[in-house]
């Protein structure tokens, strides 16, 4: 901020390990950006400056689901981090009041730099191309399932099969080609050592491949519920 005293930002997914997981990459810019809330399923309480939304299977920003981050009490600027640049989503999200968009492709260093402009006034898009990302781009942070050896992506998609959407619901959730999304099944169930949708189900369940609970006020008392389905 103008005055030198670092944004205070509260980072929001349903995923424990992926809000922690981004706290840790921002963690080198402290004298920067001071993330003073982590949150899965919960309405951000503290008073921020912005609120970092990371779309790791949630809802896209043209979904209802969205808008209860938007109605947060006192959310700041929003700013959705997110794979999914498509065009579209990028207006639907400007349209309901973001204030940035930002592909999981930018650095940390380059997140953070987009975070202070947004905080200076800025409407934020980066990248600014309207090209789609890779089928499996850079993927900055932590997931579940990372430490079985699954992609970002392909985490993605089994969380999804966990809690029990068809393949149509996930292309639909995560704008990928059907022939993505099950490219990225199959790559999954290798390395996963399944080989059917029920035995994936299970391995999500036993993996932790479903949403949490939690709250985390950095400055102050750590309270998180038991994970669902755990």
């Amino acid at each position: 901020m103008s005055d030198g005293t670092p944004l205070r930002v509260a980072l929001v997914n349903d995923f424990e390990v992926v809000v922690r997981g981004l706290h840790a990459m921002l963690e080198p810019f402290g004298e920067r950006i001071s993330v003073v809330e982590l949150g899965a399923q919960v309405d951000v309480e503290s008073s921020v400056d912005l609120t970092l939304y990371d779309t790791f299977s949630e809802p896209q920003v043209d979904g209802e689901e969205f808008d209860d981050v938007l109605e947060s009490e006192d959310p700041g600027a929003i700013v959705v981090y997110t794979w999914n640049v498509d065009p579209a989503l990028v207006e639907i999200a400007l349209a309901k009041g973001c204030r940035g968009y930002i592909g999981k492709t930018v650095s940390g260093a380059e997140l953070v730099t987009a975070l202070e402009r947004v905080a200076a006034g800025e409407v934020v898009v980066e990248p600014a191309s309207s090209r789609l990302p890779t089928p499996e781009p850079h993927s900055p942070g932590d997931w579940p399932g990372r430490a079985e050896g699954l992609s970002a992506r392909e985490a993605e998609i089994i969380t999804l099969i966990t809690q029990g959407l068809t393949n149509n619901d996930i292309a639909l959730r995560t704008y990928l080609s059907i022939n993505s999304v099950k490219t990225y099944i199959r790559t999954a169930y290798r390395k996963m050592g399944v080989t059917r949708r029920s035995q994936a189900v299970r391995w999500g369940l036993e993996h932790r491949m479903t949403p949490d609970t939690m709250r985390d006020d950095v400055e102050g008392e750590e309270a998180i519920s038991p994970q669902a389905g755990a």
